[in-house]
């Protein structure tokens, strides 16, 4: 399978991630970008990827507590040894959808090591994309040891948080009310994700109720120096939409 176009991380602002005035920390924003950076560098070529420099990252407009976070990675140029990714960050307002533009930045990553040797001392050339063929649902996220249990490998409850914040964030899009998780209906993990693979996740509305939205999420793992990607597990999550009472509401449909 070929990499992808744009690589893509979906995550939230949550408490923990904000600074005193409840807006995005400047400093969890730079580091989810050099990790889209380095997910989509890897991606390229199957070598190891170190962090060189980046280039004016200005930060246009702050993200707020509650924000859907997006971030966008995509090869913007590829010398012999190192490679530049452009980042966007945009934040997306949970009820009215509003999208805004939060920051931008260049990241240049060098290619190390005998898998670089390997290449013959060379990077791969650009490739031509098709943004058409890209899964617009798709997230992703890079799994480090402090994600793993005692065996190596992705810890279930980190999975499982993984995907239920997929399935909000798909549910959330979908209805553009706040939603809560109403149940799990099934689980299953049919392969582990070890540390240092990248974690995809695919949502997708399998059906509408009243109130509630089921959401279907499928895990994959991709070793990022070979490209291959297996399937590790399947949810379905049961999102309900909410009033300010915690009370369910008519879940409705997002504009077209």
């Amino acid at each position: 399978m070929s990499a992808p176009a744009t690589t893509r991380l979906v995550d939230i602002v949550f408490p923990g991630d904000t600074n005193h005035h409840g807006t995005l920390f400047g400093g969890v924003g730079l580091s989810q970008m050099d990790k889209v950076a380095f997910i989509t560098a890897a991606r390229h070529a199957p070598v190891d990827f170190v962090t060189a420099s980046c280039e004016r990252i200005d930060f246009e407009t702050p993200a707020t507590l509650g924000d859907i976070i997006e971030l966008t990675g995509r090869v913007a140029r590829v010398g012999r040894t190192s490679l530049s990714v452009e980042v966007d960050l945009v934040a997306e307002a949970l009820l009215s959808g509003e999208r805004r533009r939060v920051g931008r930045g260049t990241f240049h990553m060098v290619g190390v090591g005998e898998r670089l040797a390997g290449l013959g001392g060379r990077l791969p050339p650009m490739r031509e994309v098709r943004p058409d063929a890209e899964d617009a649902s798709a997230m992703v996220e890079m799994v480090f040891p402090d994600l793993t249990s005692h065996y190596g490998s992705l810890h279930g409850g980190e999975a499982l948080a993984a995907m239920g914040k997929a399935a909000f964030v798909t549910a959330t899009r979908h209805c553009r009310k706040p939603v809560v998780l109403r149940a799990g209906e099934r689980v299953d993990f049919t392969s582990e994700v070890r540390a240092g693979e990248v974690l995809e996740l695919r949502p997708r509305i399998t059906a509408t109720g009243r109130s509630s939205m089921t959401v279907d999420v499928e895990l994959q793992a991709e070793t990022l120096l070979s490209g291959k990607r297996r399937a590790c597990g399947t949810g379905r999550f049961v999102m309900v939409a909410v009033d300010e009472s915690h009370r369910p509401v008519p879940a409705g449909r997002r504009a077209a």
